[in-house]
């Protein structure tokens, strides 16, 4: 379980990014932050991990405990908490095999990270891959993959980790419909069967529907909802967006036929 009690985030111009906000997050759940841009979805997202430092309020986390001001703690948060980016933040020249190698480098010291892996560290790299469908990739510069793949090596990147907690940031905002269907329903079919606890903001309501257990609604800032995805209706939207809510994204049903089907490997 993670518990947020008062965390908000503001900066010395004045900007309140996030209101005070508590929220207790169970451990295996989906929870999707939805929200405009500007809502507050990143800001919560990386409190949670210290990206973004608290102005006020406490982070704990079930077995480690309060985080605030405790470096020794908030470094055994981040080795069990994956991150995966909008963008990938994947480094180009580098193959897929080594991107996800990345994802060890906690468990060491900075001076043993300067030597190879231990081989047990690209067993659970190549393993990573597999399970993202990419084994048949490990060797191929990041570059030349596509934006579906380059993501799944994001996610294989996380798993590398071997996390408890899964944090993603707007993953699927860069990729088509079709794609961002893909990756989402891979990501939370290994969070399921991983029991992993993941909190996810996504723009896409038609996903936070199909995938979410738990919904958090954002609005300048601060939670203007929070419950189950299927209690999304019309009127929760418009206090979410501001406006009288059109589907921003094609719902999945009517996708042509050949997009939905088609393989993961490609994407």
């Amino acid at each position: 379980m993670i518990t947020l009690e008062q965390v908000s985030k503001g900066y010395p111009n004045g900007f309140v990014a996030l209101k005070p906000t508590s929220l207790c997050f169970e451990k295996g759940s989906f929870t999707v932050l939805l929200g405009p841009s500007g809502a507050g979805k990143s800001t919560l997202l990386r409190c949670i991990n210290f990206l973004n430092t608290p102005s006020s309020g406490t982070v704990s986390v079930e077995g480690l405990g309060l985080l605030n001001g405790n470096r020794v703690l908030l470094r055994s948060h981040r080795r069990r908490t994956a991150m995966i980016f909008q963008q990938h933040q994947l480094i180009d020249r580098y193959s897929a095999l080594d991107n996800v190698l990345i994802g060890r480098i906690g468990n060491y010291s900075a001076l043993r990270t300067l030597l190879p892996l231990p081989q047990r560290d690209h067993l659970i790299a190549l393993e990573s891959l597999d399970r993202v469908g990419l084994l048949h990739k490990a060797t191929e510069r990041v570059d030349n993959l596509s934006g579906g793949q380059q993501q799944r090596v994001g996610i294989a990147r996380g798993l590398a980790q071997q996390p408890t907690i899964i944090l993603a940031d707007e993953p699927v905002a860069s990729l088509d419909p079709a794609t961002s269907a893909q990756v989402l329903s891979l990501l939370h079919s290994i969070c399921k069967e991983d029991g992993l606890t993941a909190i996810v903001s996504l723009h896409q309501v038609d996903l936070a529907r199909t995938y979410a257990d738990r919904v958090i609604g954002l609005a300048n800032g601060e939670v203007v909802f929070d419950g189950d995805s299927q209690a999304l209706t019309p009127q929760i939207l418009e206090t979410i967006y501001h406006k009288p809510h059109n589907q921003a994204v094609q719902p999945l049903s009517s996708l042509p036929s050949w997009q939905a089907v088609q393989p993961l490997a490609e994407a």
